[in-house]
């Protein structure tokens, strides 16, 4: 009984360490459901990065997505601009006067396919980071903060990065700020060492994204009707009618 009881008693402390770290998620992840349900709303994502052999410029992404319905950004990418139109699981881009499709894009466009398709509102991208945070703590004022896994910083420099190694040396860092019950803001940093281009030279980079949202439930989302359009002929996953001639199927039978 005497080794039983200290036995006990550290299984209850252990108990209660496990579910006092799993509180500030639940806490962000019902922010993050909070911010969902709205109905619209509006973000300004501003990236900032540093470093070494970085040859490309980024400006702040202007964004508004609706419950259900379109997403539309609108970004400057080494003083080109760009426009994107999403809803569901369909996106097309806007560049050189054109919107395409990310299947349309091909041969030396295919990365700019990719990142259409790894494009994540911020619902979507809190909820994504939330997932690669590791040591969550809450901090006074609604914020929360953490590490990330090494794992998900290699996953988020892989959508960043184009045709670049897998980093070296993979840190970084997230922090969520609540307030009323809903996130309002979120910001990460991502940080690591790799080689990329053709010229394969060395680059090393530490990039910040702060994220502010913004006008949730008055957003009004107003998408080009061309962008509508090129949406609208996007076939749905898993659309495709798929048909095998009889003699075929007689001899697989």
């Amino acid at each position: 009984m005497k080794l039983l009881l200290p036995l006990l008693g550290l299984a209850f402390i252990a108990r209660c360490l496990c579910a006092a770290d799993a509180m500030p998620k639940n806490d962000l992840q019902i922010a993050i459901k909070d911010l969902g349900g709205k109905s619209n709303y509006s973000w300004t994502s501003t990236p900032k990065t540093e470093g070494t052999g970085v040859n490309w410029r980024q400006g702040p992404t202007e964004g508004k997505a609706e419950k259900g319905g379109y997403t539309y950004c609108r970004l400057t990418f080494n003083d080109n601009s760009i426009e994107l139109a999403f809803k569901g699981d369909k996106g097309a881009i806007k560049r050189e006067g054109e919107w395409q499709s990310a299947e349309e894009l091909q041969g030396d466009n295919a990365w700019i396919a990719r990142r259409l398709k790894a494009f994540k509102a911020p619902v979507a991208e809190a909820e994504d980071l939330l997932s690669k945070a590791k040591e969550l703590k809450k901090n006074e004022g609604g914020l929360y903060s953490a590490g990330l896994s090494e794992a998900g910083v290699k996953e988020l420099f892989s959508r960043l990065r184009r045709g670049a190694t897998e980093p070296a040396d993979a840190k970084g860092s997230v922090k969520f700020w609540v307030k009323d019950g809903a996130l309002v803001k979120y910001e990460f940093n991502v940080q690591g060492k790799f080689t990329a281009g053709n010229d394969q030279r060395e680059v090393e980079i530490n990039r910040t994204t702060t994220v502010e949202i913004k006008d949730a439930g008055s957003t009004q989302v107003t998408v080009p009707e061309d962008a509508k359009k090129k949406l609208s002929e996007i076939k749905d996953a898993g659309s495709t009618q798929v048909t095998v001639p009889e003699d075929a199927k007689r001899k697989l039978s």
